[in-house]
Parts: C-alpha cells; structure tokens; sequence
C-alpha cells in the first residue's frame, strides 16, 4: 500500500501575531471538507493564537475562542463552517477519548483544531495538516506545515505561495513523496 503523500513547507517566519490573520486566510481559502489540522509546539508557542486566526476565517469571533485546556474540546459555529478547537494537554489517558464525545464532534467539524495531538497520536486521522509553532522571539514564530495525503496538499501550497508573496519569505522546501 502506498504512503500518504507529504508534502512540507518549513521556516515560514511570522513577525507578530497580526500576520497570522492573512496566513489563516490563505489556509481557510485551501482548506479540504472537514479539515484537520494537528497543532505542535510548546507551552506559550502561539497554538490557541493560531486557532483564533483561524476562527476569524471562518467569520467567528476571535475573542470566543479560548483554549479548551480544561474543557478539552470547544465548539464554534460561524458562518463560514463549524470549527472544534481541543486541547489534548491534560488528557490522561487516550482511552478515555470516546468518553468526551471526540468522534461526533470531530465528525460534525468542517475544521478540527488539536492542540498537544500526540497524546493522542492513534485516534489522528490519516489526512491531516501538521502545523508546528516554534518561538523565534518573543513576537516572532516560525510555522511548518506538513500535508499527510492528498486533501491537505494544496493548503501547504497555499500558505508557502501567500509566505512568498506577502513575506518576502518563501518556504526553505517543498517535497513530495
């Protein structure tokens, strides 16, 4: 069987929080039905920052949007699609998952937003959108997008073209495999 085809842009570099508004746009705009983007980096990274951009998008305010650390998964409806936002980080144990009504939330998503996925690498989807926040400076991040199959390909596409042309900063590299 064939591996799901990944394609990566990396070290797309982010002054300040306000440009993460038009990368969002650019992602919302590329994004496949019932999307899902796994969101990775440390404590502080900018991980619910993204989602509230992300939000915007989809034309739901940001300020509704908080992280879900204790709740676990969060809820929006905006009128351009449903967005779940969930917060893995005090997530115990894996098992309990189905206990917090994970798969009909996921399932009713036209954009799913996971925070700390890998503590619960076994239920992510096989088609997904990787984003890793690093800290570069106090303001800056640098983000990584990685496509795991075919649906998300072109958002990665997306955002190295929109990096290029309004940063000045296009992606260090773009594979496939």
């Amino acid at each position: 069987m064939d591996e799901p085809r990944i394609a990566i842009a990396s070290s797309i570099s982010v002054p300040d929080e306000a440009a993460l508004g038009p990368f969002a746009h650019a992602i919302v705009a590329a994004l496949p039905a019932h999307a899902f983007l796994a969101l990775h980096g440390d404590l502080g990274a900018g991980k619910t920052t993204f989602v509230k951009a992300i939000a915007a998008a989809l034309g739901i305010h940001p300020a509704s949007v908080i992280s879900p650390t204790f709740g676990l998964i969060h809820v929006h409806d905006g009128p351009r699609g449903r967005l779940l936002h969930a917060d893995m980080y005090r997530l115990v144990d894996p098992g309990d998952l189905p206990e917090t009504g994970w798969d009909d939330a996921v399932a009713a998503s036209d954009v799913a937003c996971v925070e700390w996925p890998e503590r619960i690498a076994a239920a992510l989807p096989d088609e997904r959108l990787d984003v890793t926040i690093a800290i570069d400076s106090p303001t800056a991040r640098t983000l990584s997008f990685a496509a795991h199959g075919a649906a998300h390909a072109p958002v990665v596409a997306a955002v190295a073209a929109h990096a290029a042309v309004d940063c000045g900063n296009p992606s260090d590299s773009m594979s496939g495999s």
